[in-house]
């Protein structure tokens, strides 16, 4: 089973797809931050670096959805290889932050990718309010998310809503975490479970 946790940069995807991860013995693929060669460069020069940061995104996300499905294991990823290409990518180009040459070359080489692989056979949506993105970005205190703006984040999150009512590639379920604590509080953990449990017991 492939389960991917999708959701703007600070709705929690990373944290909740440990937790899950930790109690339903499922492996976890993670997004790659740490060695990112290029996450520093592009939030200080964001139209410099734009298009080698989506193409490293979609060559990393491509590679963990062919080792899922060879691997053979239930997997957690955090974040889809679709947010790159429906989101991230085009909301770049509209903010005339990646060139219609570069958009069209990226949009290629996604659509080739994506007819050889399988979409998730559930998707989580965090959906998540702008201040409380911007709550959970100040918290972690990555250095170079200090920059991102919260124009670039309100942006991103119509590009996600829009995305989640047009999703139909499989399950979708669609969790508010606004109201939720389930780092810190197991009652919401527990009702995130809970909901999950009715979505993969409807897959069988």
């Amino acid at each position: 089973m492939h389960i991917a946790v999708a959701g703007n940069i600070g709705a929690g995807k990373t944290t909740l797809t440990r937790l899950l991860s930790k109690h339903y013995q499922w492996e976890a693929q993670f997004e790659d931050v740490v060695d990112n060669p290029y996450l520093d460069d592009f939030y200080n020069q964001m139209e410099r670096w734009s298009f080698n940061l989506q193409i490293y995104f979609l060559n990393n996300r491509y590679r963990q959805i062919l080792q899922i499905r060879k691997g053979g294991k239930d997997t957690i990823q955090d974040r889809t290889i679709y947010e790159d290409a429906h989101i991230f990518a085009p909301n770049l180009h509209a903010m005339g932050l990646m060139t219609n040459r570069d958009f069209n070359n990226y949009t290629s080489l996604f659509e080739l990718m994506e007819t050889l692989v399988q979409p998730p056979d559930l998707l989580i949506y965090l959906r998540s309010s702008i201040p409380n993105l911007v709550n959970q970005i100040h918290k972690r205190g990555r250095e170079y998310e200090n920059s991102i703006s919260i124009d670039y984040l309100s942006r991103l999150n119509e590009r996600y809503e829009a995305w989640a009512q047009s999703y139909g590639k499989g399950n979708l379920l669609v969790i508010d975490v606004d109201k939720l604590n389930f780092v810190d509080e197991p009652e919401d953990l527990g009702l995130v479970i809970n909901k999950i449990d009715a979505e993969i017991n409807g897959l069988f």
